[in-house]
């Protein structure tokens, strides 16, 4: 059977090994140039597929040049897309003869779209997965194939997660390539009525309102924590990232306003609508990160102060 691979990120170097290993003929390998604004913290399927002497193409389009051409000439009966960051035309898709499908990060119908591992952290879920699906014009909203189940734990982060989800993506795929190459993988639809659709995430999205719950607070840093741009607040007018944070109990018998210092010790303890967040490491614009007790004192900050 002929594939053609569209990957990025760990989950598309991971699924490309197992294809390897499971001696998949592999037409070509598109993926994406690094950004060099972005932080680059995965492994390159690039790199990988080079080694292995694949063709590697990085266009940033398909409806222009010959590569419909290209994709019909190969004749592939697979086309494979994994944490590929575009939504591939209609007409690629057309070019596979048995299929073309997706991997996405989230037990779908819900969390379809872009972000999973970060949206359902924000969402104090305790399970995600990963979905094996077919793909259509609409994103995410083909026939599901497969599906592996992935435990969140409390102290998870969208980076620990990222790495459960590729350790359960590279399981799902070489469970389900053998069966879709002998044609017995199974089919069932998806009800997208009792799904869910987030879009894509900018550092901005970071901001921490102080009027929402301590938990909720604590969702939102541990899924924007490393490395992604991470969650912030304002100090004398600075951007202050929390990297690493807990959720308390206590509510100050309401003396307390949403955004106040209530205590430095083990840390910055800061007031919320409902509980403490206990920020332990943060870090002022323009300096490293330090720990959060460290901080305040070095600072001057004392209880009272309002961060905003």
């Amino acid at each position: 059977m002929r594939s053609v691979l569209f990957a990025y990120s760990d989950a598309g170097y991971a699924c490309l090994e197992v294809l390897l290993e499971a001696g998949a003929d592999i037409a070509a390998v598109f993926t994406h140039d690094d950004d060099p604004g972005e932080e680059i913290w995965f492994r390159s399927v690039r790199r990988l597929a080079e080694e292995r002497g694949l063709p590697v193409f990085t266009p940033e389009r398909f409806d222009t040049g010959d590569w419909l051409t290209r994709l019909r000439a190969w004749q592939p009966d697979f086309l494979f897309s994994v944490y590929y960051r575009r939504l591939l035309p209609i007409a690629v898709l057309e070019t596979a003869r048995r299929g073309a499908f997706n991997l996405h990060g989230s037990l779908l119908p819900r969390y379809r779209g872009r972000c999973p591992a970060n949206w359902v952290l924000i969402h104090d879920e305790r399970e995600t997965g990963v979905t094996l699906h077919y793909m259509v014009e609409r994103a995410d909203a083909g026939d599901i194939v497969a599906q592996r189940r992935v435990p969140i734990a409390d102290d998870d982060t969208a980076y620990t997660l990222h790495g459960k989800l590729t350790v359960a993506a590279a399981a799902l795929m070489r469970e389900t390539y053998p069966l879709l190459c002998a044609g017995t993988a199974p089919r069932r639809p998806q009800d997208l009525s009792q799904g869910s659709y987030f879009g894509g995430r900018r550092p901005a999205d970071g901001a921490i309102d102080w009027a929402r719950s301590a938990r909720q607070i604590y969702n939102l840093v541990r899924a924007v924590t490393h490395p992604y741009p991470g969650a912030f607040t304002t100090w004398r007018g600075h951007q202050l990232l929390i990297w690493q944070a807990h959720a308390e109990a206590g509510d100050n018998g309401g003396a307390a306003a949403p955004g106040t210092v209530v205590a430095i010790d083990r840390g910055l303890l800061v007031q919320t609508a409902s509980g403490r967040v206990r920020a332990l490491r943060v870090q002022l614009a323009g300096e490293p990160e330090a720990d959060g007790g460290e901080w305040a004192r070095r600072h001057g900050v004392m209880e009272g102060t309002e961060l905003r």
